[in-house]
């Protein structure tokens, strides 16, 4: 298995050079140390015994990167590995970060979570052609910034699920979670129609730029081109890197480990907004009773995560863990697995980010070994062991 190792001495001097360095060991919330060599020996295992093709792992400590390493292959056609400035997908990591970016605007008093976007648009929703489908039903004047981003607008993840392709409202705004892309692209819209901001400019200029984010866009580059990682489904059929060419908040962002690693320390450390507007954007919003985020529309409700208080917030996952509060993202498509959690008092992070689907299956092994037993919702989210999927036959 290829593993991109750079040496004790490189990694410091990468870690210096964006300003993130620290001397402090390496260790989970639970208090034991982390060997580089354990760490790494834990990983390629796990990714053996799943074949999962590529995966880039980052720890995050005191709001500093402390750890960055990419393992396997960004294409195993050409025997391409994976390293730590290898474009790949960010899927709905996307989200997380636009979320960040809208923060910006409520604390500059452009955004109101809670004003109708009937206030920002101006003409009536229905009256766009991208949303004409939502004419006759009046419910669209109660989307507010927060409910399109705590994912409660009641739409469907994506219209295209819907047999008809049509939008609709399944719920009414506000009343209960189901996770939406479409409310994510709609506060794109609000902010485009409604505030006259180009949300790529405004990504680049408010994220990207201040994290040093250099190989991180919310539109394919010509230069991504010579270090890319394509996807592998679960049965490893190969899933090009769709070079996408229109910014989509809901997920048209490319990154790296090494970039998103940096952003979300950054966020940790609560950089770029106010103490206010972070502790809004990660506190509980709306709590989570369905009994897996996907299929998004499910009826069928649980107690499972009540204990944690699972929930969302504004853009982001919460829960409670025995460490503090933490917030996450996950990310999804076919041959992208993302996922990123915080513990918000200790400001440590796990960030891991693949090109194969299998990944999903040691995500729980390796969120418990490297941070620590945080009772993270893994059912909810799908995260089946490996090994307990095999024995259960799921």
């Amino acid at each position: 298995m290829h593993v991109k190792r750079l040496t004790a001495a490189a990694i410091g001097l990468w870690l210096a050079a964006a300003g993130l360095a620290t001397a402090a060991p390496i260790r989970a919330l639970d208090g034991r140390a982390l060997a580089p060599a354990a760490i790494d020996g834990r990983v390629r295992g796990l990714m053996r015994a799943n074949d999962v093709k590529g995966l880039a792992l980052a720890l995050i400590r005191d709001g500093r990167v402390v750890y960055v390493r990419t393992y396997g292959l960004r294409d195993v056609e050409r025997d391409l590995p994976l390293e730590p400035d290898t474009v790949m997908y960010a899927a709905s990591l996307t989200k997380a970060t636009f979320a960040y970016m809208v923060m910006q605007l409520v604390d500059e008093g452009k955004v109101d979570l809670d004003r109708s976007i009937a206030d920002y648009l101006p003409k009536p929703l229905p009256a766009y052609p991208k949303y004409a489908d939502l004419a006759g039903d009046e419910r669209w004047r109660r989307l507010t910034p927060r409910i399109l981003l705590d994912h409660t607008t009641g739409f469907q993840n994506f219209r295209w699920l819907d047999p008809d392709g049509k939008l609709r409202f399944h719920r009414d705004p506000g009343t209960r979670y189901g996770y939406s892309g479409e409310g994510v692209n709609l506060m794109q819209f609000v902010l485009e129609q409604g505030l006259g901001l180009d949300v790529g400019q405004e990504m680049q200029r408010r994220v990207f730029d201040r994290f040093g984010m250099t190989r991180t866009s919310m539109l394919w580059r010509a230069d991504f081109a010579a270090n890319v990682a394509n996807g592998y489904t679960a049965d490893g059929k190969l899933q090009p890197h769709d070079r996408r060419e229109n910014v989509r908040a809901a997920g048209s962002m490319d990154t790296t480990i090494a970039d998103w690693s940096r952003f979300l320390a950054g966020v940790a450390r609560g950089e770029g907004l106010s103490a206010k507007a972070k502790a809004e954007m990660i506190r509980l919003q709306v709590p989570i009773d369905s009994v897996r985020q996907f299929p998004t529309l499910a009826p069928e409700t649980t107690d499972e995560n009540k204990a944690v208080r699972l929930g969302y917030g504004v853009g982001w996952g919460v829960f409670e863990t025995p460490f503090g509060h933490a917030y996450f993202k996950e990310g999804h498509d076919d041959g992208t697995r993302n996922y990123g959690l915080c513990v918000e008092p200790r400001r440590a992070c796990i960030v891991l980010m693949s090109n194969s689907d299998r990944t999903e299956g040691i995500y729980k092994a390796l969120v418990d070994e490297l941070m620590g037993d945080v009772g993270m919702p893994w059912r909810w989210e799908n995260y089946i062991p490996y090994d307990l999927a095999a024995k259960t036959g799921r």
